[in-house]
């Protein structure tokens, strides 16, 4: 992913990898259609997109305790 900005292909890509699906396989098609239907899922996923950024962006230092948990409730585990 670039460093200073997530797109939604690459946030996309970053769950079906962690799915272990390809980005066109049924699974991630349905997400990806999902979004584009569901308002609310939209704003969550815009919302973990801007998380994301604003995290690479000011290049934030936690302590591992925070940022374990904040990967944790992102659902972007190591």
């Amino acid at each position: 992913m670039n460093e200073n900005n997530v797109t939604c292909k690459e946030v996309m890509s970053h769950i079906c990898d962690s799915l272990g699906e390809e980005l066109d396989s049924p699974k991630c098609v349905a997400i990806k259609n999902h979004l584009d239907e569901c308002p609310d899922c939209r704003q969550y996923f815009n919302s973990v997109e801007k998380t994301i950024e604003f995290y690479k962006l000011y290049n934030l230092e936690f302590n591992p305790d925070a940022h374990n948990r904040l990967m944790n409730i992102l659902g972007l585990e190591d």
